[in-house]
């Protein structure tokens, strides 16, 4: 797949992007992924790349950029350690609000680009990037037709930068793909953004899957083949009903 390396200016700084494209000439349909806490390594671009054949323009940004030079990581090796010890530090750069936030410099950049079809824009958030995908979305609600999030944690919490809170915001087709048995997402907490989802009058699929916390990361111990493709083409037929070039 065609790739670009560039850098975006936010408001904090410089922000280092992938940007993939299918083949050909374009143009088409854009989508926003929002990395996991392993932060940009081969299989993250990797992913980029399979969304990238299903025929949309996939913009990567580094959402570590304000740490600083690093890794890439090796998720099965970080995760035999403290791996708090070691992704902490990173994540403590960012959070749904700054990713939000740095949504409008790169919804900014995408608008300059000839290959994009259409305005609706999607997005798609694995791990801790699920819930930024949501903020962001709900922060820029006429922009983004659909937003998914595979394993995000914390989407209902008490905390003022809660992903559920942006729910009254969203316009958004809004698919959540959960993890059976996840620490990070436990019923009471899907619960409460279904119940916030309905009130706002959000569209919205939610789906349990019979896999481990990060089963869509083909670098973690616990990735499922099965469980994956399932995901992959959920998020496939997502994008294809909602993101259409204007007429």
């Amino acid at each position: 797949m065609p790739t670009e390396h560039i850098t975006i200016r936010t408001h904090e700084g410089e922000c280092r992007a992938h940007v993939v494209t299918p083949a050909g000439a374009g143009p088409w349909p854009a989508v926003i992924l929002y990395m996991d806490a392993g932060g940009i390594r081969p299989a993250m671009i990797d992913m980029a790349e399979q969304l990238a054949a299903a025929g949309t323009a996939v913009l990567l940004p580094d959402l570590f950029y304000r740490y600083g030079p690093y890794g890439p990581f090796v998720p099965r090796e970080v995760f035999k350690g403290d791996f708090r010890a070691i992704l902490g530090p990173l994540m403590a750069t960012t959070g749904n609000d700054k990713a939000a936030a740095d949504t409008g410099a790169f919804l900014a950049y995408l608008d300059t680009r000839g290959d994009i079809a259409g305005s609706g824009i999607g997005a798609v958030g694995f791990c801790m990037g699920g819930g930024m995908a949501l903020a962001s979305a709900g922060t820029y609600p006429d922009r983004f037709a659909a937003v998914a999030s595979f394993h995000g944690g914390n989407l209902a919490t008490d905390a003022p930068t809660s992903p559920h809170l942006f729910a009254p915001k969203l316009k958004a087709e809004v698919y959540i793909g959960a993890a059976e048995n996840d620490g990070s997402y436990p019923p009471a907490m899907a619960a409460r953004l279904e119940a916030a989802l309905t009130e706002a009058g959000v569209q919205f699929t939610t789906e349990t899957y019979p896999a481990a916390h990060g089963w869509m990361m083909p670098d973690f111990l616990v990735y499922d083949p099965a469980a994956s493709e399932r995901g992959w083409v959920s998020m496939r037929d997502l994008f294809h009903r909602t993101l259409r070039a204007d007429p």
